[in-house]
């Protein structure tokens, strides 16, 4: 079976570059247009289920990825994205002038470093984790699973575990589509489509 990895469509914070973690962000005028292209994408996938993060910006995708088709729409918390704490609403160049040294040391030591009252990568990747053994006991077909850029990056790094394939940050477009093959059987996960967008064209 399949699994669609799809990241949000755009929003005006990810034009401003501005950290948007947990605070509740809408699509842009861009972010919808994106979000009528997944439509059109996905509209021919027999999808049974997609597990979506309930935030505002990653739901509405998710309505998009189902179109008119009757397929269930299932919000999971574990799907949200990274905590960054007081960090979120900030840009990087407002970080580093407000509070470089933290900001510093969790790029070069992430697994100890957390943003002030944010996750630890080693709480993001626990959190992806368990949204990913919630999903493989109610799958039962083709499945899209709809999130962030950060999220999906480490959720990519769960799914991959053991393969040969993890390691190496996995960073995904808005709107984009990634596909993975599923052997529920043996738990065998290999990605065949990495990153597509030419949908949004």
């Amino acid at each position: 079976m399949k699994l669609y990895l799809i990241r949000h469509g755009q929003t005006d914070w990810n034009i401003e570059r501005r950290i948007q973690g947990q605070q509740d962000i809408p699509l842009n005028e861009t972010g919808r247009a994106q979000a009528a292209c997944l439509t059109k994408a996905m509209k021919d996938k027999k999808l049974t289920a997609i597990y979506t993060s309930p935030q505002i910006r990653a739901y509405a995708t998710a309505q998009a990825a189902a179109g008119e088709n009757p397929v269930p729409i299932i919000p999971l918390p574990g799907l949200m994205e990274i905590n960054y704490g007081d960090w979120e609403g900030k840009t990087a160049q407002e970080l580093l002038e407000r509070d470089g040294d933290r900001y510093k040391a969790w790029w070069d030591r992430p697994a100890e470093v957390a943003p002030p009252g944010g996750e630890t990568v080693i709480q993001v990747d626990d959190r992806c984790l368990k949204a990913w053994e919630f999903i493989k006991s109610q799958i039962t077909g083709d499945t899209a699973i709809v999130s962030h850029g950060g999220l999906l990056a480490h959720f990519m790094e769960q799914l991959l575990k053991g393969s040969g394939e993890e390691g190496g940050e996995r960073v995904v477009h808005n709107a984009s589509i990634t596909t993975f093959e599923y052997a529920p059987e043996t738990g065998r996960i290999v990605l065949v489509d990495f990153d597509r967008c030419d949908h949004l064209d």
